[in-house]
């Protein structure tokens, strides 16, 4: 399983624009679609909820790929 560092840059963020902004899904269309079906874990548990928020510490699995979310330091 590849993992990545997602950083947000805005709290929270919605699940399917992740999936989106990562290239995990080709459009927001096709990432709804991709949780609606149950292919997306966060946090080990499988989520249906596409507009689930995301926060820094959370964990997002689809697909042999793991997305740590992390918040962007500020500059």
């Amino acid at each position: 399983m590849e993992t990545r560092t997602v950083k947000l840059t805005r709290i929270p963020v919605e699940l399917h624009k992740i999936l989106k902004f990562e290239n995990l899904a080709a459009s927001g269309g096709e990432a709804k679609h991709m949780i609606a079906e149950g292919r997306v874990t966060v946090n080990g548990r499988i989520e249906t909820q596409k507009q689930k928020k995301i926060y820094p510490g959370d964990v997002i699995e689809i697909e042999g790929y793991r997305l740590e979310m992390e918040k962007e330091a500020a500059t």
